[in-house]
């Protein structure tokens, strides 16, 4: 038996990095409200009292980008100045329209899917396997069941001295590649001043860890690290700079698949960073449950103002039923990669953004990339039968 162990984390949405994520994707989501063919690379700074907003926006629409922001941080939790950052912080911003280099090369003159090139060069992936129920990594799954269940905690009043930053990493242990039990918990929970750091402790496990994570994973070699440095007072903006796209394994695969190194935070469809990256999510995906690979692993490749990918690789990691090229047929018949394609088959010119930056950008079944298409599904089903 061959023993391995995986770690993943994930943040609150009161992680300094993740209030920026949420910044700039509720500013391209106010964009799209009234201008769904606005052009946005939006790039969030947050550090004490203050947050910084820069970019290129091209856009018809009339925001405003202080209120916007502001939103943002209040519905976050920050509403208290003495957290060091609130929803009364400086706000600023400094925006331009986008490159006319780079838009010759994206803008179409009509709604001709050839005509719509990619935004930028590079190459983004999209990973699912069998572990999970949305085919998404264990350790990464049940990191964001902690980070979540830290937040409904707080939210709700059931530990009233808890404030909005905090993280989480799960390590899983496998035996021959199967996962079977939680091996570490590490939970770093924002709070008050408090006097007992032991009852904090406590309180943590049982209505946290305890509440998300399934009983059968924990035994009683599971190690819990709780606020493993102590206390945990200051944090959020004030205690660490905060920046948009720090976040990007958080908000894919968790590290367990490869990342292109573009992060997807406030930029709209046209940047193939974000929209290459959801349709390879749903390659993999289909892939995965049609049970043709217990894994997968597809790399989309652009350059810049080029309609078509200038590569497709498939990696099942020796799981597959069928070979990788047929399955890279398969795709090219099913999936139409050029980029204004891509927008149409997701719905991405709608306001939906914000939430990814809340809550990770895939694995949740509500979002247009996470649904299988029927027929590519029973078409791969039956080229392994």
């Amino acid at each position: 038996m061959k023993k391995t162990f995986f770690t993943s984390e994930s943040v609150t949405k009161g992680h300094p990095d993740k209030i920026c994520d949420q910044i700039s994707d509720g500013i391209l989501d106010a964009l799209l409200k009234e201008d769904p063919l606005s052009r946005c690379a939006c790039e969030t700074i947050a550090y004490p009292d203050s947050v910084h907003m820069m970019g290129e926006i091209t856009t018809k629409a009339k925001i405003d980008y202080e209120k916007v922001a502001r939103d943002i941080i209040k519905s976050i939790g920050y509403t208290k100045d003495e957290y060091g950052f609130s929803d009364k912080a400086k706000i600023t911003y400094s925006f331009r329209e986008q490159s006319p280099d780079i838009a010759l090369g994206v803008n179409s003159a009509s709604d001709e899917p050839e005509e719509l090139g990619a935004g930028d060069q590079g190459m983004m992936f999209g990973y699912a396997n069998s572990e999970g129920e949305e085919y998404m990594p264990l350790a990464l799954e049940y990191a964001r069941k902690l980070t979540n269940r830290l937040t409904e905690v707080r939210e709700k009043g059931i530990l009233p001295f808890l404030r909005p930053d905090g993280k989480a990493q799960v390590t899983i242990e496998y035996h021959d590649h199967k996962a079977k039990r939680i091996d570490t918990v590490v939970l770093s929970a924002q709070h008050d001043e408090v006097n007992d750091l032991d009852s904090l402790r406590r309180d943590l496990k049982r209505e946290v860890i305890l509440k998300a994570l399934p009983e059968e994973m924990i035994d009683e070699n599971t190690k819990f690290l709780i606020n493993p440095t102590g206390l945990f007072i200051e944090g959020g903006p004030n205690a660490d700079t905060g920046l948009t796209g720090r976040k990007i394994i958080v908000d894919t695969y968790g590290g367990y698949a490869h990342h292109g190194g573009g992060a997807f935070s406030g930029k709209d469809a046209t940047k193939v960073d974000r929209t290459a990256a959801y349709a390879a999510r749903n390659i993999a995906k289909t892939i995965v449950a049609s049970k043709a690979a217990d894994e997968a692993e597809v790399q989309l490749a652009y350059a810049i103002g080029v309609a078509e990918p200038v590569s497709i690789h498939v990696k099942t990691f020796g799981s597959a039923k069928i070979d990788d090229e047929r399955l890279i047929s398969w795709i090219k018949k099913h999936w139409d990669l050029r980029p204004l394609e891509m927008i149409k088959r997701f719905d991405l010119r709608k306001p939906i953004f914000e939430k990814t930056a809340r809550e990770g950008h895939f694995g949740k079944k509500e979002y247009p990339w996470e649904k299988i298409d029927e027929n590519a599904l029973n078409e791969l089903k039956k080229m392994i039968e």
